[in-house]
């Protein structure tokens, strides 16, 4: 298997030139990489105005490895081909270096590119990425890819600091500006020093660079611009004018890992950057912000496929719940504001907001058969949004990353009334919703005067919590939370309620039990299956089962109609077509009953029918394209004539067997919503809807033709 790393862009907050005259200067060898022995020259090539310089190098490296590893493949050093291609037309340098050494049992590709800031020209940035495939290395291929690993964390920060040192240097040497390249017919004396090329020997690249030091004082006007936001960069301060860190980069940079997330290793910034292109390619205009990405990422261990599985589900369900507008539609009832004893309280010591939650004084019976579990529901994810939303705030006043909440629960007054059923089968449905859609936002739980009762709930719920969860609970019986390892470890005491013997009035409701004048009769059953929350949405569900595909009739009155579609797989992998009836095709009373099931989540509904032929009775409006799990599609079709268009959803099943078990189940889910635009209604231009490759999920892409190759070469009929 390939393993892929990619880092966060490096911003170097000097000008292009000066970068590189730099970076230059750690060849033929580098005293801050002890690894790197030297260096030869295999190619040199410069054009004739000087805009592009290749270098083709040998580059040897000392092994980093056990002992034994270097006596059985004998070897104390390796060999890798590094080209650098420089455009100092463009500003750019392309360095690509593979492994030469044990090429056919290991390959190592890595590929790094230095340019101009795309917001300041006087920065320049660093991107870099990897690749490391282990076909067979004498049974050590474990052992390899963890030293690979090591090592490329190593020079992500080392490559930093050589950059940095030799920059420092240049400087200290009266170094502080070179002239961009300019064409041959406008070179004045001015620009001459940019015609030296930077990847001639380091000897004397440093005297021409010394030499060039006085005549630089002549543009010290500039320099010092450049010189200031270099010093300023030394001491970690910004620049004047310079630009504030934005919100959600389209690019993960260094400077906003840093303000935003905290330190995280190579490889877990690797992991986020790649979930985050992921997800520009299969969820385009939807990205959630940076910080969200990691919470899922941290949830499951940096492990990418399981992070990106649990995301594209959690995306799939605030879209169909339309969670995103929750807090501008979202009122709280007036039940809820007077009996449910819990809100948002000042912050603790690390800067997270604090929430208090008097769970003891909560009449659960009460609030719901008053406002029913999804009023209630709907109320703690309207608290976890808005503790995001304060968390953000958190970090962007404080000045570093704030990215959870704590949580005060004061359990006293607890007792085997909470333990009425309907209202702990809530509370675990609950916090099964809130552990998959908001994980990493608790920071800790401190639970305090826990009663005798306590353990009994405890031993309901514990199962349900995922364990990076639980190890954030602080548990105080009594009065152990008073005193110097009590609540006054992670809040202030100024911040501590009073009815928690702190300085601090609290105005979260007191709770206490709930009129039964407010009680509603509808909700005095509570159903075990009811949903948690309501689907009145724009969005249905629909399983999608191997020979029984899932299907919408669409009617279109006139030719220039628009067919739009967005959907989501939310379990397994299918094919998705367009198809045209060239006989109208009407819904009888069976397939209007199963389209009602279908808006539930249960059933399919089929149109066409299995004698229908591709040319004689339908034909291929929007050819197939395979779907996998976790994509979200939008697309659309500008109809060129009238009549009954359907939409197909098939299971798909890429590795099916040669055979298969009769108990064995092949089901795909598919969350959709489609809609008609007439051709009078529609504004603007058409072809810009048309479906094509870069309408769908960019994993997608590279199945498509060989989806309608595919489909091309089957029999006439549609199969079942």
């Amino acid at each position: 298997m390939v393993q892929k790393y990619q880092s966060p862009v490096r911003v170097y907050k000097y000008p292009f030139e000066l970068v590189m005259a730099a970076y230059q200067k750690r060849f033929p060898t580098c005293k801050m990489i002890p690894v790197f022995l030297g260096c030869e020259v295999l190619e040199d090539e410069e054009s004739e105005d000087g805009a592009t310089h290749t270098v083709k190098r040998r580059c040897r490296l000392a092994v980093d490895a056990p002992y034994l590893i270097k006596k059985i493949v004998g070897a104390d050093c390796v060999y890798f081909i590094q080209t650098n291609a420089l455009d100092r037309r463009n500003r750019t340098l392309k360095i690509n270096a593979v492994n030469e050494s044990f090429s056919s049992r290991v390959s190592v590709v890595e590929n790094c590119t230095y340019y101009v800031h795309p917001d300041n020209s006087s920065w320049t940035c660093f991107e870099q990425d990897a690749s490391l495939d282990i076909k067979h290395f004498f049974g050590f291929e474990s052992t390899v890819e963890k030293i690979a690993m090591k090592q490329y964390s190593h020079n992500i920060q080392k490559g930093k600091e050589v950059i940095e040192h030799y920059i420092s240097e240049l400087i200290s040497d009266g170094v502080t500006h070179i002239p961009p390249w300019t064409e041959p017919k406008a070179t004045a004396a001015l620009c001459q020093p940019t015609q030296e090329d930077p990847d001639t020997d380091t000897r004397s690249q440093d005297s021409g660079l010394r030499s060039r030091s006085s005549s630089v004082a002549s543009v010290n006007s500039q320099s010092s611009l450049v010189l200031g936001a270099s010093a300023a960069s030394m001491h970690g301060q910004e620049p004047e004018g310079a630009a504030a860190l934005p919100d959600n980069p389209s690019k993960l940079d260094e400077d906003y890992i840093a303000r935003f997330l905290g330190h995280l290793t190579p490889v877990e910034e690797s992991r986020l950057v790649q979930l985050q292109q992921w997800l520009s390619q299969t969820h385009k205009g939807k990205i959630p912000k940076i910080p969200h990405l990691l919470r899922f990422l941290q949830a499951r261990d940096f492990n990418i496929e399981k992070a990106r599985e649990m995301l594209v589900h959690s995306l799939a369900w605030r879209k169909l719940h339309d969670i995103d507008r929750l807090l501008d539609v979202y009122t709280t009832p007036d039940v809820m504001e007077t009996y449910y004893p819990g809100g948002w309280h000042h912050h603790d010591r690390e800067g997270r907001p604090l929430y208090i939650l008097r769970l003891g004084q909560m009449d659960v019976k009460g609030l719901m058969r008053s406002v029913g579990e999804e009023a209630i529901l709907k109320h703690v994810l309207a608290k976890n949004e808005e503790g995001i939303k304060l968390a953000a705030e958190a970090t962007r006043k404080r000045g570093y990353p704030v990215s959870a909440c704590t949580c005060i629960v004061d359990l006293e007054g607890l007792s085997m009334r909470h333990l009425w059923r309907p209202g702990v089968r809530a509370l675990l449905r609950i916090i099964e919703t809130v552990e998959a859609n908001y994980p990493e936002t608790m920071g800790r739980l401190l639970i305090v005067r826990a009663p005798r009762v306590f353990p009994v709930l405890w031993t309901l719920v514990s199962p349900f919590i995922d364990e990076n969860t639980r190890r954030k609970f602080m548990i105080y019986g009594g009065k152990d939370y008073l005193g110097s390892g009590g609540l006054v470890e992670f809040v202030e005491k100024q911040y501590i309620p009073d009815f928690l013997g702190g300085d601090c009035y609290c105005g979260v409701a007191e709770g206490g039990l709930v009129p039964k004048a407010l009680y509603q009769e509808d909700l005095e059953d509570c159903s075990p299956d009811g949903p948690l929350l309501s689907t009145s949405t724009l969005y249905h569900t629909a399983h999608v089962v191997r020979d029984f595909p899932h299907e919408v009739l669409i009617q279109v009155p006139q030719k220039g109609s628009v067919i739009t579609w967005d959907f989501d797989i939310l379990k397994g992998d299918v094919t998705f077509t367009v198809l045209r009836c060239k006989h109208p095709v009407h819904q009888d009373p069976v397939h209007q009953h199963h389209v009602s099931g279908a808006a539930g989540g249960i059933g399919s509904v089929q149109f066409i029918q299995k004698h229908m032929a591709v040319g004689v009775d339908i034909s291929i409006a929007e050819a197939p394209h395979i779907c996998r799990d976790g994509d979200s599609v939008q697309g659309s079709h500008v109809t060129s004539q009238p009549g009954s268009y359907v939409l197909q959803w098939k299971y798909f099943d890429s590795a099916r067997p040669s055979f298969d078990f009769p108990l064995s189940t092949h089901k795909s889910k598919v969350m959709y919503h489609t809609e008609l635009l007439p051709s009078e209604a529609f504004r603007g231009s058409m072809s810009s809807l048309q479906s094509c490759q870069s309408g769908f999920s960019s994993l997608s892409i590279g199945t498509t033709q060989s989806s309608v190759s595919g489909f091309g070469s089957c029999p006439s009929r549609l199969s079942r």
